[in-house]
């Protein structure tokens, strides 16, 4: 039977909104979690419809032991707000002085989020910007839900390209694989890898990070050697200079021409994708091959790249799906609510009280806005520059990650997708 509205108790009370960023169909918490938390005392009020797009019924939440409201105001007025995407402005003034959003928030990109977050007076914890530790594995959101785009990017190839990923031995003579090359060995191409060799394609990854190719190795797929490297600190890219960007563009144009499919993944923090797939490349690629460009968020890796639509330039189809997360909602959601329950974990004490220890970590890295003080680098550096194009007359740029091959799909740790620097093959 379900509870409609929400009657209020002593305990700490965590509000799941129905998110309504366009192409959304996932939900920050799921009732395998929620069963888990209203064990240890504490409330879960979830918005009427929130798991509808991800095939979760109102009554599988009320089974959980969640209450159902109507009511989004409700929903906001809670202790601790959870959510995917970034809220609306507008909708973040809902939130009570002294609340908690944790999320998806976007801190080097959507700087209006964060300065709606200062405005209400609250505290703000970006999924994006967890550390990545080995402590922190397990809250890590960006990983989980790049898993999914390397999966989905993998299908979308086989799908699109329309001849066979696997060699086929027939009466009518032999097929050869398909040949599968994936740029940026993060958390989603090292997926896109996997999951195209699992279904029988010749699969070669590259990264401008040598310490990768084992990775890309232990997945039984090759390595491409273009003989540029540029690891940086934190297990991200550096910026390539103008010199080696330039020779990494022409090897690998004349690389991605003898490729059937041709998975992009590179982001790195804080600026627009770089161009790694020119139209050079694509002219000469042989006509029915594949681009599955990931990085269509942030503009794109491919210079013909239309981010959000499937074109056909010079033969090839270029597709550039945006939130392919959200396109596997049942396991995206699932995956997300165990990070958000790992990292609640951190907030919440025996008694289910509140218990935030800025010295941890993990907390002090997450949080981008305490008690409506900006306290996130990042977050303050955009929400600056932002302003000051608003007084010049020009907004500040979004998007996230370029100069160099890292890793992408599914998010951006305060913009990338590298892996964790002790993750391995699977992060």
């Amino acid at each position: 039977m379900l509870t409609i509205g929400y009657v209020p108790a002593p305990h700490m009370r965590i509000g799941v909104p129905r998110e309504t960023a366009p192409g959304e169909h996932r939900v920050a918490l799921v009732p395998e979690v929620i069963s888990k938390l209203t064990a240890k005392g504490l409330d879960v009020l979830v918005q009427s419809g929130a798991g509808a797009g991800a095939l979760l019924s109102d009554e599988a939440f009320a089974r959980a032991g969640a209450s159902i409201g109507a009511d989004a105001a409700d929903i906001w007025r809670s202790d601790i707000v959870v959510t995917i995407a970034p809220p609306e402005p507008e909708t973040i003034r809902g939130l009570g002085s002294g609340s908690i959003l944790v999320g998806f928030l976007a801190p080097l990109t959507s700087p209006q989020t964060t300065r709606a977050l200062a405005d209400a007076k609250a505290t703000a914890f970006a999924m994006e910007a967890i550390p990545r530790i080995s402590r922190a594995q397990s809250m890590d959101a960006l990983s989980s839900q790049s898993n999914v785009a390397g999966y989905r990017a993998a299908l979308l190839g086989a799908e699109e390209m329309g001849r066979f990923y696997p060699m086929l031995m027939t009466a009518a003579g032999t097929i050869p694989p398909a040949k599968v090359l994936v740029l940026g060995v993060g958390v989603a191409g090292l997926q896109a890898l996997a999951t195209a060799k699992r279904l029988g394609a010749r699969t070669t990854g590259y990264d401008v990070r040598p310490e990768v190719a084992e990775q890309v190795q232990s997945l039984g797929a090759q390595w491409l050697d273009l003989g540029i490297e540029a690891a940086g600190e934190g297990g991200y890219a550096r910026e390539l200079s103008d010199e080696e960007r330039a020779r990494q563009q022409q090897a690998l144009t004349d690389a991605i021409k003898g490729f059937d499919v041709v998975i992009t993944t590179a982001l790195v923090p804080g600026r627009p994708a770089p161009k790694l797939v020119t139209a050079e490349a694509v002219e000469g690629m042989k006509a029915g091959s594949v681009i599955v460009d990931l990085a269509g968020e942030a503009g794109g890796n491919c210079e013909l790249t239309e981010p959000g639509q499937t074109v056909i330039r010079h033969d090839v189809k270029i597709v550039s799906p945006l939130n392919l997360p959200s396109t596997m909602a049942e396991h995206s959601s699932q995956l997300f609510a165990r990070n958000v329950q790992a990292l609640l974990e951190l907030f919440v004490g025996e008694d289910g009280a509140l218990k935030l220890d800025f010295d941890d970590e993990i907390v002090k890295g997450a949080c981008i806005v305490r008690d409506g003080e900006i306290v996130n680098a990042g977050a303050k550096a955009a929400v600056e520059a932002a302003g000051a194009g608003a007084g010049s007359g020009a907004g500040a740029g979004s998007g996230a990650g370029a100069g160099a091959v890292a890793g992408a799909g599914g998010g951006a740790r305060a913009g990338a997708d590298a892996p964790a620097p002790d993750a391995g093959a699977g992060a």
